[in-house]
């Protein structure tokens, strides 16, 4: 007999949310409520990214606040067992990854265990437990920066992963927490395809699949969700996006690098269409990139393709989540910073998918998605996804 449980997972990077406390906060968490009480989980599974934001020494103080004001809501009442690690120690910065990750158990969930990785056994369960500052030493989550020789030419950053492993009503499972590195140049980003930041989310994506599946007995299936950082393929969007451009004026400093470059139509006044520089990506016609979802810009998302015989995912049907603008009254727009791109994202392995329920009449009730998509939620929209897990009851 198979009893079933329904599940929540959402990524997001908070990072925007922290640099601006207070403006964007209640109508993210009023989102996030919103989502919780429309499709009631059993199960709720939060991993954030970026804690405490780029100024994180001056923000830190406020983490307990933003985490506590989740925990204790009215909302949250029925979820009467909470889990909570959250690594907030920025000074020992060879381990400091700003990662976070809640997990609440509903009152009518009776059958749950969590794993303890220093005794390597599964747990019962009970009350609420928060941890906050470096996590070493806690043994119900693994953590782990990415190693210092992973991107010698770049600068160093706290990205990494963060893993708990679960037992929901006999079936094991692992959740990892993640944040890959991001494009430090828009201009070195367009050089080449695939670019040179997608080779390294490349290795840290495998980096990570590797120290979680090596462990000594098989390992459970697994839902990895995080800020991937996964970008388009941006010389092949570029090359696409200007065709009906002239040949490109490229401007350079005084060292003969290349500082801009600029697309204009071939007729339409000689309008800029696109205008790159290291952190600029105006594109005239933005609207291209929400229109039908994004769908036509899928083909240029490619990076998850080199793990299709390890990991896959749920359709798309929303647009890119990164980069929005924190214009309080622009929140379905795009800064003009980075090209769009499905950075948020709530990746599994093949045997996670197998213990998705879906329904007989191929209507699924799988639901991905991004939170707030009409409501300012910070640079990156948060992506959820909402399934029914199959579990065996014995």
């Amino acid at each position: 007999m198979e009893s079933h449980t329904d599940v929540l997972l959402v990524t997001a990077n908070v990072g925007s949310l922290f640099d601006n406390v207070g403006e964007i906060e209640r109508d993210w968490l009023r989102e996030f409520f919103m989502t919780v009480h429309m499709y009631k989980p059993r199960f709720i599974a939060l991993h954030f990214q970026e804690v405490g934001g780029k100024d994180y020494m001056l923000n830190m103080g406020y983490v307990d606040t933003f985490f506590g004001t989740i925990e204790s809501s009215s909302e949250m009442a029925d979820f009467d067992r909470a889990c909570v690690y959250v690594d907030t120690n920025f000074k020992t910065v060879d381990s400091f990854t700003a990662l976070g990750s809640m997990y609440f158990i509903h009152k009518s969930l009776k059958n749950i265990l969590q794993y303890d990785f220093n005794v390597k056994e599964f747990k019962a369960v009970s009350g609420r437990s928060k941890y906050t500052g470096s996590l070493e030493g806690v043994s119900m989550v693994e953590k782990e920066k990415f190693p210092k020789n992973f991107w010698p030419d770049f600068k160093w950053s706290r990205k990494g992963f963060m893993r708990t492993r679960w037992i929901i009503h006999n079936q094991a499972l692992d959740l990892v927490n993640v944040h890959l590195f991001h494009d430090a140049s828009n201009l070195i980003a367009c050089k080449s395809s695939p670019s040179v930041y997608s080779a390294n989310r490349n290795a840290a994506l495998r980096y990570v699949i590797n120290r979680i599946s090596d462990n000594s007995y098989s390992s459970p299936p697994f839902f990895v969700f995080g800020d991937f950082n996964f970008r388009l393929d941006t010389l092949s969007l570029v090359q696409n996006l200007s065709v009906s451009a002239d040949i490109p004026t490229e401007k350079r400093n005084s060292n003969n690098e290349v500082e801009k470059i600029i697309y204009e139509e071939k007729d339409n006044d000689h309008k800029v269409l696109l205008h790159i520089e290291t952190k600029l990506f105006a594109y005239l016609h933005q609207a291209a990139f929400r229109e039908n979802n994004g769908k036509e810009l899928l083909k240029y998302d490619k990076e998850i393709c080199a793990f299709h015989d390890i990991i896959t995912e749920e359709d798309i049907h929303f647009p890119p989540s990164y980069p929005y603008s924190e214009d309080y009254t622009k929140p379905t727009q795009y800064m003009n910073t980075r090209c769009p791109a499905w950075c948020d994202r709530i990746l599994m392995s093949h045997s996670a998918r197998d213990i998705i329920n879906r329904r007989e009449d191929g209507e699924t009730d799988v639901v991905y998605n991004t939170l707030g998509p009409n409501v300012c939620m910070g640079d990156h929209k948060p992506v959820f996804l909402f399934f029914t897990l199959k579990t065996a009851a014995h």
